[in-house]
């Protein structure tokens, strides 16, 4: 019992637990705003994900010349070490990716050159390795998995174009490349979610900032999070026809079964970042030649629209988007939390700079006097 009588919020909705310059949310609008941007701007702009990524740990937009730096300095920390990869070597294959992928930054710190180190400059060059290199752990493992080799990066290329080219081997296509890079910026941050909260409660303790990655790592995995985009394709491929989706969705709204890729917590409007990603799913159905998953899409957004009121979220035509670029479904997740590292090391980054110990309060609802009685005299 909580005798303070402190209001009581179920999942800490809407409950204010820090202050952030990073990200702004506005749900009555429907803005995503970062560093004062809103993303449509940016997205309409063509940055890349490298720009935003500088925008979301310094605070500006960078010139020619930062922008040149910074995106040179990622390129040269792409390779991992030897250990890492004998270690993704070690996983299991039928592993989760996102248990490997967890499992692997937690290790990859022990050999991070700053190791030990806490410093401001350490701890910002600890942030640039795992943005560069979380890519390239997800795309090796999935390869080792396959029985190929992991590829060697290549130095010229995008944050986008990279993992594709890790992934496959070859090099992407335009399309391909920009639509991944627009889609890693819509991922890059969202203010207080779990995950970023999962890694400034870790480092509120000053542990480290793989340790507070990890963490983050481990609260994106859940469906309910990060996996969520995954569950939509399941959904997709479960329905299979469009003329089956007006009956799969009466039976699972009946069933009280759990649509994924619609509502939030914080938007009251669409999501904006569903808004660029519909686009990218047609536009990349277009190019597959297959606008099935695509149309499927429209007509279960259509169906939620009218018989539950919910909008679409970032998960839902993600879901479609990545599936046509050829992208296993297994893999979506970990390739949120590819763009997510840079949402995650700004948060950690700012925490340290003012950091207090966050340690919140439970309700107690439990007995509260209770005689105790000797085990003898237990029944």
């Amino acid at each position: 019992m909580n005798t303070e009588k402190e209001a009581f919020v179920g999942g800490l909705e809407d409950v204010v637990a820090n202050t952030s310059k990073i990200c702004f949310l506005d749900g009555k609008e429907g803005r995503l705003v970062y560093r004062g941007y809103d993303i449509h701007d940016l997205v309409h702009g063509h940055a890349t994900f490298e720009e935003v990524t500088y925008l979301l740990w310094y605070g500006e937009l960078p010139t020619v010349a930062q922008l040149k730096n910074f995106t040179a300095e990622l390129a040269l920390q792409r390779e991992l070490q030897p250990q890492v990869l004998n270690f993704l070597r070690s996983i299991p294959k039928h592993a989760n990716p996102m248990e490997a992928l967890r499992t692997a930054v937690s290790f990859a710190g022990l050999y991070d050159p700053d190791n030990g180190s806490e410093t401001k400059a350490a701890n910002f060059r600890k942030a640039t390795r795992l943005l560069a290199q979380v890519p390239t752990i997800v795309a090796s493992y999935e390869r080792i998995r396959q029985g190929l080799e992991p590829v060697v990066p290549d130095p010229k290329l995008s944050m986008a174009a990279s993992f594709f080219y890790l992934l496959h081997g070859v090099y992407p296509s335009e399309f391909t490349e920009q639509g991944f890079n627009t889609a890693l910026i819509l991922h890059a941050d969202h203010e207080l979610n779990a995950s970023t909260f999962s890694a400034r409660v870790t480092a509120g303790t000053l542990s480290d900032l793989y340790s507070a990655l990890t963490s983050a790592i481990g609260t994106l995995k859940g469906p309910l999070h990060g996996g969520a985009n995954e569950q939509v394709m399941k959904m997709l491929l479960e329905i299979g026809e469009m003329d089956k989706v007006d009956d799969y969705i009466d039976a699972s709204l009946a069933a009280k079964k759990k649509i994924f890729g619609f509502g939030h917590r914080v938007y009251r409007t669409e999501d904006p970042r569903a808004t660029h990603l519909r686009q990218l799913s047609r536009q990349a159905g277009v190019l597959a030649g297959d606008l099935l998953w695509y149309e499927m899409s429209r007509k279960i957004e259509d169906q939620i629209q009218q018989k539950k009121g919910l909008y679409a979220n970032v998960d839902f035509y993600s879901a479609s988007f990545y599936y046509a670029l050829g992208l296993p479904t297994h893999l979506f997740t970990p390739i949120f939390a590819c763009s997510r590292v840079s949402g995650w090391a700004a948060h950690v980054l700012e925490q340290y700079q003012d950091n207090r110990l966050i340690r919140p309060r439970a309700e107690y609802t439990g007995a509260t006097h209770r005689e105790f009685l000797p085990l003898a005299k237990r029944k």
